[in-house]
């Protein structure tokens, strides 16, 4: 597709310049088949900073990179997401560690790093799980939230969805949501937001969590990384990790060939052994 005869004309270099600052600040790999995604993205910033085209955007974006930066990874990163997504995950955390967590967590820290939690869904769903099927109360669990995208982040923190994606949770977990049909909103309840911490976080920057954690759900994240930096960030996880502790990572992602410090028990599910 030719985008110089676009809305807004965008030539290779001026790609090859975003797709190199992506880079540089949050390790997405942009490839060519990506043209599409940053040009319909970028384009919203362009109208809104009232440019005229790519050329106008980079030098702007080399020269205030202290506040436009921010704007541009939250315009490039992909969000997607939805309550139990992946729903294995979900079933083996309920079926599998916390029925271990209720023998061996007793008077011990439960710690949960949702790592690239975007606006919030996967966070929820760890906590309604766990309310769901442990006596919380009785456990010290602490949920942390992460996302490069400080908007995405604030959303997490309302805690606030629409009704249609509230629909998709199973009919027994509804309760977890103070459900205004007027507004077409439902509110996730004060006890579940107390279990979980939202922070802005780059997976490729220093982590100052200084504790280790239980569990790590790093989904649908390194498929946008190269292959020595996916090697570094689950060298990095592992060491976050506790001895058996587990890792779920996307459908589309893969341990094999990128690190040998997990064993494979499951669909998409990792467990720490060294």
């Amino acid at each position: 597709m030719d985008f110089t005869s676009k809305e807004f004309p965008m030539t290779d270099e001026n790609f090859s310049y975003l797709s190199g600052v992506a880079y540089d600040i949050s390790g997405i790999v942009l490839g060519d088949h990506k043209k599409e995604l940053v040009y319909s993205r970028i384009a919203r910033r362009i109208r809104k900073l009232e440019l005229v085209d790519f050329n106008q955007y980079c030098a702007y974006l080399e020269s205030n990179k202290d506040v436009e930066t921010n704007e541009f990874v939250n315009s490039i990163t992909t969000n997607l997401t939805s309550f139990f997504r992946e729903s294995h995950h979900f079933e083996y955390l309920a079926k599998t560690v916390i029925p271990e967590w209720k023998k061996s967590k007793i008077g011990k820290p439960i710690r949960i790093w949702s790592s690239a939690c975007s606006t919030g869904p996967e966070p929820y769903s760890i906590a309604i799980t766990l309310q769901k099927n442990m006596p919380v109360k009785n456990f010290d669990v602490k949920i942390l939230a992460t996302d490069l995208d400080s908007e995405v982040l604030a959303k997490g923190r309302a805690g606030e969805y629409s009704l249609n994606d509230i629909e998709q949770i199973p009919r027994d977990y509804l309760s977890c949501f103070v459900r205004n049909e007027k507004s077409g909103i439902g509110m996730v309840k004060p006890d579940l937001k107390e279990m979980i911490k939202f922070n802005r976080l780059n997976l490729l920057g220093p982590w100052p969590m200084k504790s280790q954690f239980d569990v790590i759900f790093c989904r649908n994240v390194v498929i946008y990384f190269n292959k020595e930096t996916q090697k570094e960030l689950f060298d990095r996880l592992a060491d976050s990790l506790v001895n058996g502790g587990y890792l779920f990572i996307g459908h589309s992602e893969t341990l094999h060939g990128v690190s040998d410090r997990f064993e494979s028990i499951g669909r998409t599910i990792y467990k720490k052994v060294k």
